[in-house]
């Protein structure tokens, strides 16, 4: 398994704006085509304004593939049109568990 963990900035006196927004119209199409998230967190210590999330994939090619299908879906280029000026920057990792802690 592989965890795909997100951060993204939002601009200043925007988190409640996207998270609405992000609940209204990109979470359930998120949902049809990645499956229920890892964690979706709201950071309230440390670097304020800030979004965590994170998805489980069975492998690479699991998170190929389900990006895919998400990408090509309308409504979430819709969601996405509408977002985007919330965000000020983004950041990826992808993530392996350690041998002695298989994540089930």
């Amino acid at each position: 398994m592989i965890v795909d963990e997100r951060t993204y900035q939002v601009a200043p006196g925007k988190m409640q704006e996207i998270l609405e927004l992000y609940e209204k119209e990109g979470l359930a199409v998120q949902m049809k085509h990645l499956g229920k998230p890892f964690g979706y967190f709201v950071v309230e210590v440390g670097e304020f304004n800030h979004i965590v999330h994170m998805w489980a994939y069975d492998s690479m090619a699991d998170r190929e593939q389900k990006r895919e299908r998400l990408f090509a879906d309308p409504q979430w280029k819709a969601y996405l049109k509408k977002a985007a000026p919330y965000f000020v920057r983004q950041e990826n990792r992808l993530l392996k568990s350690a041998p002695f802690f298989p994540i089930k």
